[in-house]
């Protein structure tokens, strides 16, 4: 019987090869974008899972209140490790201090690297439950040891034993190989970590002044922590809050630090906090893409059951002759059921097929490392339990509508179909192109707010600007001399160094007082340490007063703010003024207009720029306007060489550096292009297949109107109209819904671009056009049928 079922099923995709192409297409489609958001979903969710403790692994922040402000960060100072270890020794397993992970220069024999790595302390292995290749997780315990990945080892000593070997960082702490960990996957927030060197190796061999005086006041380093077997995560973060406020000298008590930890678990997907209080982040992206893929499946399965419902009517003789011939209503059902579990079979493995051809392609897009989940049971549950949702769904119309009919009716020509009977297929054409509608609307906004930003006036002059990091103390305390070397190769208009790169601010400095300030006021500004040549470099843009001058020796104890500085401060004439960090005096000299330095979508922050040649990590170099980069960089690199010979040279152009800063957005938008592309193709389908159907029914119709002088243009309107009605309805659902999601979208950005009503009126004609584009083949086809064929027809 169920053979039976099979091979009729397949003459009857066979014989209408068109619909069948339609229906299997769309549903394949449709799958095909449900699996790859699923994938990408999977990945997202699935991040640093691969760290066997990470639901009891958190990192250690703070909130701090500045004016009433809650701001939060991670970076915490050097002793809250040892206090977190003495006095809530219980409550944790492991308490680990490190740097930040950052570009380092690894160093084996003649081979030199830049690597990502960070120093960290012993337990930090156990903390990220490393798997070792070579080695223990206890080898970090050597002061000079040095933990490679496994690719960070084959780069530097191939496919010989690594152990042992001798290695040096930045050219400065001598060290040995003692352990290779495996690599850590790309959904890994430690993915990038080519190599972990002892805590004690740096922080032993760093001075800075409050080291000693005032060693609770910097917040310079990061803190990991594992919590103990027994302990909860929540109140253990409730009773650690205070461990810096009561340790905090009077000046920084003021800010009230409370500590907490943040999970590992929500390190990824949960990372935006307004005021202290955790308002979410990725995960935003992770409930839209969800949404987006279940609205996309939706398409391909309405295609689906409207194509199916509509053909079904025209198979009310057959089901009278079964009936006629003995068949039984529970065969028929039968019948139905296997005829649409079938097509979506096909579709199942051809959307299988299109992912796999697809993925590489999608990995690109998305920044992923994506792989068909073959060998995972809830993959293959999800994707068979849907096929047959979907099959029972789609068929259970013809399956029960039809087996219902009386025999005798329907071949006696006496059985009609209902007036009603396309109202359910014009709903759901409707909710189709109020999700295509939506798609549309969504995309031009993401990349209108992407445009927005970009085109946010900058403060400062990218064209042609190279940003070089300081990555060895080879290229420390020569910077005239290297200065006057890099501008006589001619190739460059200026150079200068600083503490942070233009496109961020690494320091933010308190303590300052001036003119005016009201009591209880803290004053926390960025702060920026620079050469002479700074301003000059980057093109600062003055509002008032001057740049530095070398000329000028009191420009040593000279300040250059921003606007924002000098609002935040109330000063109406701020140049001229002396300002005071920790009591130490500072002139005025200038006002430049406010930097985009980090987000661009956030107003620039109050920022002070200084004298100061001790503290660097960037040299900034301007091209000369009639240098041509590719023959600048060899000119420059043999001076960088001439310096630091067996250092690598890397440097970044600044505007490429500044568009890294739209990656997540820019990732979204194409992403969300994509789907709405597929989402209107699918949408396309269906509403060609429709057409073709409407078109067939009424042959005999536009016949009779043909003879009676109708002429293509009026059929064509009267296949049309119907089909256009609907995608206006839809557009007037899909505006508001898309205004209301779209605008709470935006206010999370203070810098945002508005939602415009000429965006929401070139959506709707696009639709409007598709649909007449994709309808008026049909129509236009049916118009031009000789009316005699047409009326000669059964």
């Amino acid at each position: 019987m169920f053979t039976n079922y099979i091979k009729i099923a397949l003459r009857n995709l066979v014989k209408n090869k068109v619909y069948s192409a339609i229906n299997i297409g769309g549903l394949a489609v449709g799958m095909a974008v449900a699996m790859l958001i699923g994938l990408w979903i999977w990945d997202e969710l699935s991040f640093n899972k691969v760290h066997t403790n990470y639901d009891r692994v958190a990192q250690v922040m703070q909130h701090q209140t500045f004016n009433g402000d809650v701001k939060t960060q991670g970076a915490v100072p050097f002793p809250l490790g040892p206090e977190l270890r003495t006095t809530y020794g219980s409550d944790f397993k492991y308490v680990v201090m490190a740097t930040w992970p950052n570009g380092h220069i690894l160093s084996a024999g003649d081979k030199k690297l830049s690597k990502v790595g960070a120093y960290m302390e012993a337990q930090a292995p156990e903390l990220l439950t490393l798997t070792m290749r070579r080695g223990t997780r206890a080898s970090l315990t050597d002061l000079h040891a040095i933990l490679l990945s496994e690719s960070g080892a084959k780069a530097y000593f191939g496919e010989s034993d690594p152990i042992g070997k001798l290695m040096k960082i930045d050219n400065r702490f001598d060290v040995k190989v003692t352990g290779v960990y495996a690599d850590l996957p790309h959904n890994s927030t430690f993915s990038e970590l080519a190599f972990i060197a002892p805590w004690d190796l740096y922080f032993n061999n760093e001075s800075w002044p409050e080291k000693t005086t005032n060693p609770w006041r910097a917040n310079m380093y990061v803190a990991y922590a594992q919590i103990a077997d027994h302990a909860d995560m929540d109140k253990v973060s409730a009773k650690i809050k205070d461990v810096k406020l009561n340790n905090s000298h009077k000046e920084e008590a003021v800010f009230k630090p409370a500590v907490f930890l943040h999970p590992m678990a929500k390190w990824h997907l949960y990372s935006e906090w307004k005021n202290g209080v955790l308002t979410g982040g990725r995960i935003q992206y992770v409930w839209l893409f969800g949404l987006i893929s279940v609205f996309v499946l939706l398409l391909a399965c309405i295609n689906f059951m409207n194509l199916s419902t509509a053909r079904s009517e025209k198979r009310a003789k057959e089901v009278g002759i079964r009936k006629a011939v003995g068949s039984e209503r529970g065969q028929l059902i039968g019948q139905f059921f296997s005829e649409s579990l079938l097509v979506v079979s096909i579709a199942f493995l051809f959307a299988l097929l299109l992912v796999q051809v697809l993925l590489p392609a999608f990995n690109v897009l998305a920044d992923k490392r994506l792989s068909m989940l073959w060998t995972t049971p809830s993959f293959w549950l999800l994707g068979l339990g849907f096929s047959l949702l979907t099959g029972l769904i789609a068929g259970s119309y013809p399956a029960f509508y039809l087996s219902s009919f009386q025999a005798i009716n329907v071949l006696k020509g006496t059985f009609r179909v209902g007036r009603l009977a396309s109202i359910p297929r014009k709903v759901l054409v409707v909710i189709q192109f109020t999700v295509s509608v939506t798609l549309i609307i969504g995309t031009i906004i993401v990349f209108r707010q992407i445009q927005f930003a970009k085109n946010r006036p900058l403060g400062y002059n990218q064209n042609g600007l190279l940003s070089v990091p300081i990555n060895t103390a080879e290229l420390t305390g020569h910077y005239d001399a290297l200065r006057t070397d890099l501008l006589g190769t001619g190739v460059l208009a200026n150079v200068a160094q600083s503490s942070s790169p233009t496109t961020a601010v690494w320091m933010v400095n308190n303590g300052f007082e001036w003119p005016g300030k009201a009591p209880g006021v803290q004053g926390n500004f960025g702060q920026v340490l620079v050469s002479h040549d700074f301003g000059q470099t980057v093109g600062w843009q003055f509002r008032a007063g001057r740049d530095f001058s070398r000329s000028l020796s009191t420009d040593s104890s000279g300040v250059v703010i921003n606007e924002a500085a000098a609002k935040f401060m109330g000063l109406k004439n701020p140049v001229g003024e002396i300002i005071k960090q920790d009591g130490k005096p500072y002139k005025i000299i200038g006002v430049i207009r406010d930097m985009v330095m980090d987000s661009p979508y956030e107003p620039a922050f109050r920022t002070m720029f200084m004298i100061d040649y001790t503290d660097a990590s960037r040299f900034t170099l301007r091209l000369a306007p009639t240098a041509v980069p590719s023959q600048a960089l060899p000119a420059i690199e043999a001076v960088f060489k001439k310096y630091a010979p067996a250092s690598p040279f890397s440097y970044e152009f600044v505007d490429q550096e500044y568009a890294r800063k739209f990656g997540d957005e820019a990732r979204i938008g194409n992403l969300a292009t994509v789907f709405a592309v597929l989402a209107i193709f699918i949408s396309c389908l269906g509403l060609f297949g429709l057409a073709s159907f409407v078109a067939e029914q009424r042959t005999k119709e536009i016949g009779v109107r043909k003879v009676l002088g109708a002429s293509v243009l009026n059929l064509w309107g009267l296949l049309s109209k119907d089909f256009v009605f609907l995608v206006i309805i839809a557009f007037g659902i899909a505006t508001p819904i898309a205004w209301y999601f779209l605008n709470n979208w935006l206010q999370q950005y203070q810098y945002h671009t508005d939602l415009s009503w000429w965006i929401f009126a070139v959506s709707g004609l696009g639709a409007l056009l598709i649909t007449l584009i994709t309808v008026s083949f049909q129509s236009i086809k049916a118009a031009l049928l000789d009316p005699v064929n047409s009326l000669r027809s059964e």
